[in-house]
């Protein structure tokens, strides 16, 4: 079974992902901030994560630079999942090793589809 790391400070968010992704035969693991996140995934890294841009502790963007570094850590296939939409945030997000971008708010056929196109399903 693919494991997926949901990452985001909104348990609501967290949970509605969970659903998504549970559906799709992933096993969930979620943190609530970019900190935790990275903590998880230096004791073991998923096969995907699914990450939000703003949050305490330590931002969406800052917990992809860091996990890019570690050892193995361009493996997971990131899906930023966030309200930022304008093209700079994009294209920061990809620059920095994002797989792919999803608008809050979502759904499963859009998660599916995300999910399909960097080939996680």
């Amino acid at each position: 079974m693919k494991t997926c790391l949901v990452v985001d400070d909104s348990s609501v968010i967290r949970k509605v992902a969970r659903r998504i992704l549970e559906g799709l035969a992933f096993q969930i693991t979620e943190a609530e901030d970019g900190r935790q996140a990275l903590e998880h995934c230096e004791r073991q890294l998923p096969d995907a994560v699914l990450l939000d841009w703003n949050m305490p502790v330590m931002d969406g963007y800052e917990f992809l630079k860091a996990l890019r570094r570690l050892p193995g850590g361009d493996r997971p296939k990131v899906v930023f999942c966030t309200t930022e939409n304008d093209v700079v945030h994009i294209a920061r997000a990809l620059h920095a090793g994002a797989n792919e971008y999803i608008m809050k708010p979502f759904d499963k056929e859009i998660v599916e589809a995300k999910f399909q196109e960097v080939g996680l399903i």
